[in-house]
């Protein structure tokens, strides 16, 4: 079994706010407990406002800990952050880049602040180039580049010293669906070359089809971990999505279905009403048949497979699709 690369214990971040007599303490981070495996690629998943964010700048050196204990990469992150900065690679959503200079200038400053030689510097530059398919624009200001060209340039960034644990924070938000496939092939390429990557994403199919193993976070802890095939298995059941065109309707239609023993879970979420059943087949029959009988309209009913979603709703309540920016 592959050792830990990471590993958190009780990991806490309290933030103050206002003034004098009125200052409030909030917990973001509450007592995390994490561990990623050499060679693995990692999900980290939440809501908005979970601690999501906060976290990773806690492991990326960022942000210090109110408590708790953290090793990264082999090293104490409370007592050797510069050690730990050393062997991570971080790509943040904001991004990095100097957007006045050129993607080889980028490159080689990257790599000559990470204490490479000039001339490797330099080879660096040029082999990340090709790897990444830069050439067409690798010469010009970065403030030119496209979306998928940043995003490119950013991933190169974050490698160019051959970090044994990289952190990528949400890499493929507003791409094109070319672009987000061809970043999951670069993931999956650096885990193949040795790499473990700390994957943040809002995406739960990429999650789903990248990530080993995935942990959800919400109100600062984590409520589930495990490999994507437990959770979906944990959850055993289909879920029902009934779309209501008002409010009032969905109420009713929820205290129906409150009281049929077949259904396992509820849960309403913006005009949505999702019902987890074993049989979802046989089951929407059944719902169509009660809801007609109370005349209750829908505008959509549809059947969903167990999915991270499902597991992601059934931990917080809420779902990640529609929690998005």
């Amino acid at each position: 079994m592959n050792e830990a690369i990471l590993k958190t214990t009780k990991f806490c971040k309290t933030f103050s706010s206002g003034r004098g007599k009125k200052i409030k303490l909030v917990e973001a981070v509450k007592g995390v407990d994490l561990e990623v495996k050499q060679g693995e690629i990692f999900g980290f998943l939440g809501p908005n406002g979970a601690g999501k964010s906060t976290t990773l700048n806690m492991l990326t050196t960022l942000l210090a800990p109110t408590d708790g204990k953290a090793v990264v990469a082999g090293f104490d992150l409370l007592t050797q952050p510069e050690k730990v900065r050393e062997q991570i690679g971080y790509v943040s959503q904001a991004g990095g880049a100097d957007g006045f200079s050129s993607a080889f200038e980028n490159l080689v400053l990257q790599a000559r602040l990470y204490g490479i030689s000039a001339t490797d510097a330099v080879s660096k530059a040029n082999e990340l180039i090709g790897r990444f398919q830069m050439k067409e624009f690798a010469l010009r200001e970065a403030n030119t580049y496209s979306g998928g060209q940043k995003r490119r340039l950013e991933l190169a960034l974050g490698i160019v010293h051959r970090p044994s644990l990289v952190f990528l924070d949400e890499p493929t938000t507003g791409l094109d669906p070319q672009s987000r496939a061809y970043f999951w092939e670069e993931i999956l390429r650096l885990k193949k070359e040795g790499m473990t990557v700390f994957l943040t994403t809002h995406y739960l199919e990429e999650a789903d089809h990248l990530c080993d193993r995935v942990a959800i976070i919400d109100h600062g802890t984590i409520v589930v971990q495990g490999t994507p095939q437990e959770l979906k298995r944990e959850i055993g059941s289909e879920s029902i999505i009934v779309d209501f065109a008002m409010d009032k309707e969905l109420e009713q239609a929820k205290l129906l279905f409150e009281s049929m023993q077949n259904i396992k879970k509820i849960f309403a979420q913006e005009n949505k009403l999702y019902l987890f059943v074993q049989d979802g087949g046989g089951m929407i029959a059944e719902v169509l048949r009660v809801l007609d009988k109370e005349k209750i309209p829908v505008s959509t009913i549809g059947l969903s497979r167990p999915s991270l979603d499902d597991v992601f709703l059934q931990k917080t309540g809420r779902s990640l699709r529609e929690d998005k920016n």
